[in-house]
């Protein structure tokens, strides 16, 4: 089949224009076409009017969600200028609302320029406007009211304006983000609470208003940080702090690289420390620097160097003791950076980090500069500070060794040094055929041993009742031998869900040695809760064996009935009745006993019953039954004590014929 031949020349590249340059493309501008792209237009709005604030006109803003998924930012600045620009030979209007990389914050040395502003492209507005349904503008200045209205990035109707009697200035803006631009609109409650309240640490004393619709009424939350990231750092401590909030400022010139030019850059700093919490926030321009950057690698130089400089000086590390990392001091610090500058490169247009290197620098020097005057003035603070690094820094290095000593541990190939004790294992190498059961006990070992098939039949003895892994905590749970020898025998390692511990999980179902895993208990009230507690250790560590299928219970018979030329087990009641029934409608002598432990059965009666493929009987564990016994044995053997009382109340009665009480 001949191939198409599409012709690919000059005329082949053309160029979006107007409102399609952002509604075919809106990740480029907003990082994504999904429900963050479009939180990241909420945000390019509501930062216009943050600007505004911070330049001190208007101090509250109020941002309504409607529950049709339209947005409102309201504000009390000087208004945007939407009127004729002699300049431009255009209307402001048209600059803001419909043209990329236009508006007031390019020329520094402009009387109305902003000093630091959060939005520094003049992609906001304009890149905003094009990914709405439609947007409505109402602006008060200069004693006027202007309105526009557009539709899909396009103006409908041009500019109206009109004598403005009352004396207030600002913008609302109201808009719906457009679902032919993003995939999905329905901004959480969750999002703007977060946002609002992060622009309201980061603008010292503006009172940040966010009204969600609920039906005709409106739920009002208000935030109002009159000190700024030095209420929040005391909000985030708390009372029971290790030291009292340090507040921290400069103001410097920078530049990025000898041959840029200089530029304005304001650094905030509130930071304390806890053995309770770590937090590391960074703001720039108020913008949330979610990946941190420039002012995050400043925080992890100057901290080092100058608490390691401190250790060093007063002796406080042991001898041939290694240095501090950050881990250590990040791990009881908790500290709030809010930076502004005249010039600011982020990674992008979402701006979730910056990477300025004049920033950088900057702050390094600031912040040791402050760490070492901090530390001389206030020797209890720092001995505090020092003494808690250290103590983090030498747990770090003892979980660490504790974690590769168990993981090494548990990992371990079955060879010939790291043999389980008294584990038998099968000839057969094929995954596919071999069954590992786990007994209880030597004895069941002994008899299980005899009676098994050797070719694919490996058997492992339980000694006594395993830990409770429901409620045990990992560290505990791998320092039982018992569990960690199961696991080996296993084979595929552990799922382990805690962070601290998350290094241990190495599960791997393809490494799994056996086809089936089967549980074989005596059945009486102990192994009934030893067959629990070895469901409720492989629920904890191993669950995918459980949603894969791989474990079982073997079902032991409860009795064993014999006449002058047949055997029959029972393994129920009913089964045990239906068999007395035959037996006496054919007239004929049996005898019935009660089906005795593992241990004490014969070879010949184990591998009939219990371990012969052909004629054994099989529970294959369920994830619904699984629940349901960890939720009962919870219930009967954890810390539910009200529970249990509850249940044996109702329930003791059904069991008084097996209850061990005289």
């Amino acid at each position: 089949m001949a191939k198409k031949t599409v012709e690919y020349g000059n005329e082949s590249i053309s160029s979006l224009k107007g409102a399609d340059r952002v509604r075919k493309r809106p990740a480029v501008i907003f990082g994504s076409d999904g429900i963050e792209g479009c939180q990241h237009s909420i945000f390019e709005i509501l930062s216009n009017s943050i600007d505004e604030a911070r330049e001190g006109f208007g101090r509250e803003i109020v941002l309504t969600r409607f529950e049709d998924g339209s947005i409102e930012v309201e504000d009390h600045g000087r208004g945007i200028p939407v009127d004729y620009n002699k300049n431009e030979d255009r209307y402001n209007w048209e600059l803001v609302f419909c043209e990329l990389y236009a508006g007031g914050k390019y020329n520094n040395a402009s009387a109305e320029s902003y000093e630091y502003s959060l939005g520094l492209n003049g992609l906001g507005l304009c890149s905003t406007q094009y990914a709405s349904e439609y947007m409505d503008v109402d602006i008060r200045r200069d004693g006027l009211r202007y309105t526009l209205h557009f539709e899909h990035g396009e103006n409908v109707g041009g500019l109206h304006k009109e004598p403005y009697a009352k004396k207030d200035t600002g913008s609302k803006i109201k808009w719906k983000p457009d679902l032919q631009v993003f995939t999905d609109i329905d901004v959480p409650v969750a999002y703007f609470l977060d946002m609002i309240k992060r622009q309201a640490i980061v603008n010292a004393g503006v009172k940040f208003v966010f009204r969600n619709q609920a039906g005709r009424s409106f739920e009002e939350t208000v935030f109002n940080y009159q000190d700024g990231i030095t209420d929040h750092v005391k909000e985030l401590a708390g009372e029971d702090a290790l030291t009292p909030v340090q507040s921290w400022q400069a103001e410097k010139k920078v530049r990025d690289r000898a041959d840029k030019p200089e530029y304005k850059c304001k650094i905030n700093v509130a930071l304390t420390f806890s053995n309770k919490i770590s937090v590391a926030e960074y703001y720039h321009n108020s913008s949330w620097l979610e990946h941190g950057g420039a002012p995050e690698k400043a925080v992890r130089n100057a901290f080092v160097y100058q608490i390691d400089s401190y250790l060093k000086q007063t002796g406080k590390y042991n001898k041939n003791e290694s240095k501090i990392t950050f881990a250590d001091v990040e791990d009881c610090l908790v500290i709030v950076i809010s930076s502004f500058s005249s010039v600011t490169s982020y990674e992008n247009q979402t701006k979730k980090a910056i990477t300025n290197k004049g920033i950088q620098e900057a702050m390094v020097e600031m912040l040791r500069h402050q760490l070492e005057i901090y530390f001389i003035e206030n020797p209890l603070d720092a001995d505090k500070i020092a003494g808690q690094v250290l103590i983090n820094k030498r747990s770090r290095e003892d979980a660490e060794k504790t974690r590769l000593n168990l993981k090494k541990k548990l990992t371990s190939n079955m060879d010939i040094t790291s043999r389980v004790a008294k584990f038998v294992d099968c000839r057969s190498k094929d995954v596919n055929l071999r069954e590992l059961f786990i007994v209880e006990g030597d004895s069941a070992l002994g008899a299980c041993k005899q009676a098994r098939d050797p070719d694919f039949q490996a058997i492992i003895p339980i000694r006594g009742k395993i830990l409770n892994c429901l409620k045990a905590d990992y560290d505990k749970i791998f320092k039982n031998d018992i569990i960690t020898d199961l696991i080996k025998v296993l084979g595929c390692g552990v799922q382990v869900k805690s962070k601290a511990n998350k290094e241990l999980a190495s599960f791997d179902l393809n490494q799994l040695r056996w086809s089936k895993v089967i549980l074989c208990t005596d059945a009486d009230v102990d192994g009934f809760q030893i067959r629990t507690l070895l469901l409720t250790m492989i629920y904890r560590l191993t669950p995918a064996l459980i949603e894969a299928g791989k474990v079982f219970i073997a079902e032991s018979p409860l009795y064993e009935i014999t006449s002058k030329t047949d055997t029959y087990f029972a393994y129920t009641e009913a089964e045990k009745q239906k068999f007395l029934d035959q037996l006496e409608a054919e007239g004929g002598r049996f005898t019935i006993q009660r089906s005795k432990g593992l241990g004490e059965n014969e070879p010949d009666m184990m591998n009939l019953t219990t371990m012969n493929p052909q004629t054994r009987r099989l529970i294959k564990v369920m994830p619904t039954d699984m629940e349901k016994t960890v939720e009962m044995f919870d219930l009967l053997l954890g810390d539910n004590l009200s529970g249990r009382k509850d249940y044996i109340a109702e329930n003791g009665h059904l069991y008084l014929d097996v209850a061990d009480v005289s």
